[in-house]
């Protein structure tokens, strides 16, 4: 009779302690220790012959969340101090005391002191996978390896800074028209629910037909008192459960990133985003020594599209098989021609991350113009919008007063 398997060891959960003791010399001593619990973190200084005499575990609330500009802020000065010649953990040290983000600097406190124990700095990246993805991770590791960190930690610099200003032009042009359409759907829903019954009763009075576009307008009126509730909640329960199917189901998250490259006026847009974010993310791994074969692990989810990341996962199956780059993106039928010709110039000249960074620098100005041009459309399209519903409201509801006023 077969045995049953031994249930997998629980992982012990780790947190952060402060500690205070003296050394073998008899020197006062401070720091900080990530560990299960205050014995451990006692076992442990013992073994390195420190006698502790305080352990506090500290706290971790406070502070806002940390974004992807801080750890572009935080890279940037990281790789400028260890260009200047200032060792590995002042320069985070500097960092963190300089940060005005209590968790930022309990991260990077935490990172310091997993470096100050022997960890390399990937692996300690590594322990922060929600503000360290594996792009990020993968170049400091490459950096380390061929001892040029500074370098590595400047290209990153650079590439976060580039897709963060993409990221925001992106969202500026989608926000603008989204905010006016919430708030006019608002004042729609007021005057519906609060100024139309007044209107209602004023007409009752009169004891004449309505024409037809009062009518229709006083009907909607009624249905939105009634069921204002089962409107506003529906509303707000069918954007969440689509937002949270778009995050959680790959099969969703493909469905609707397919149908949001075919939007009119926006896809191109989106489109033109995400090439510049591939491009931008494969020249800057290429151009720091990792295989393609492994770059492609990173591209596809950083172009933010998961048609792109299906494409790139089929581009790395057939480049593992010995198909040129070119062909295999050729393949999946979604980059322009203008991005295959120059990845062909690339690989026959062999400055592949050259010409992917200047895709990248041609596609990122395509959006920034294309940002402004939409800007500059999405206005009178939303003011002819507005002015169609308000203005058909209005005068729906003075109809019947110049009715009255003929009759009179």
């Amino acid at each position: 009779m077969a045995t049953a398997a031994a249930p997998a060891a629980k992982k012990i959960k780790e947190y952060v302690f402060e500690w205070e003791g003296r050394d073998r010399n008899g020197k006062a001593v401070r720091g900080e220790l990530r560990a299960g619990g205050e014995a451990m973190v006692s076992a442990s200084l013992r073994r390195q012959g420190i006698l502790v005499s305080k352990v506090k575990k500290r706290r971790t609330s406070g502070g806002k969340s940390i974004k992807g500009k801080d750890i572009a802020v935080f890279t940037r000065q990281l790789a400028t101090m260890l260009k200047a010649g200032v060792p590995l953990l002042q320069s985070f040290d500097i960092v963190a005391r300089g940060s005005p983000n209590p968790r930022l600097t309990r991260m990077l406190t935490d990172i310091r002191s997993d470096v100050e124990t022997g960890t390399s700095l990937s692996a300690a990246f590594r322990k922060h996978p929600m503000q360290f993805d594996a792009l990020y991770c993968n170049l400091v590791e490459a950096g380390e390896a061929a001892g040029i960190l500074e370098t590595l930690l400047e290209r990153l610099a650079v590439y976060q800074e580039k897709t963060i200003e993409l990221q925001n032009k992106i969202r500026s042009a989608l926000i603008y028209p989204v905010a006016v359409l919430v708030v006019a759907f608002v004042v729609v829903a007021v005057i519906m629910i609060f100024v139309i019954p007044s209107f209602k009763e004023i007409f009752q009075s009169f004891g004449a037909d309505l024409p037809l576009p009062t009518l229709i307008v006083i009907a909607i009126s009624e249905f939105f008192v009634q069921y204002w509730l089962l409107i506003f909640g529906g509303i707000g329960m069918g954007v969440y459960t689509l937002l949270e199917s778009w995050r959680r189901s790959p099969k969703m998250q493909m469905s609707m990133d397919r149908l949001l490259l075919k939007v009119p006026i926006f896809g191109p847009l989106v489109h033109k985003a995400a090439v510049a974010r591939w491009s931008r993310t494969l020249s800057t791994m290429f151009a720091a020594g990792v295989p393609l074969v492994e770059a492609l692990d990173s591209v596809g989810g950083a172009a933010g599209n998961a048609v792109f990341t299906s494409a790139t996962e089929q581009i790395q199956r057939d480049v593992s098989s010995g198909t040129a780059l070119t062909a295999s993106m050729q393949a999946t039928g979604i980059f322009p021609n203008m991005v295959l010709q120059m990845s062909s110039i690339g690989e026959e000249s062999g400055s592949l991350d050259q010409m992917l960074g200047k895709v990248a620098d041609f596609y990122e100005q395509e959006v920034d113009e294309a940002v402004k041009g939409l800007s500059t459309l999405m206005e009178p399209i939303i003011i002819v919008v507005l002015g169609t519903i308000i203005g058909g409201i209005v005068v729906s509801m003075y109809l019947p007063i110049f009715k009255l006023g003929q009759v009179v």
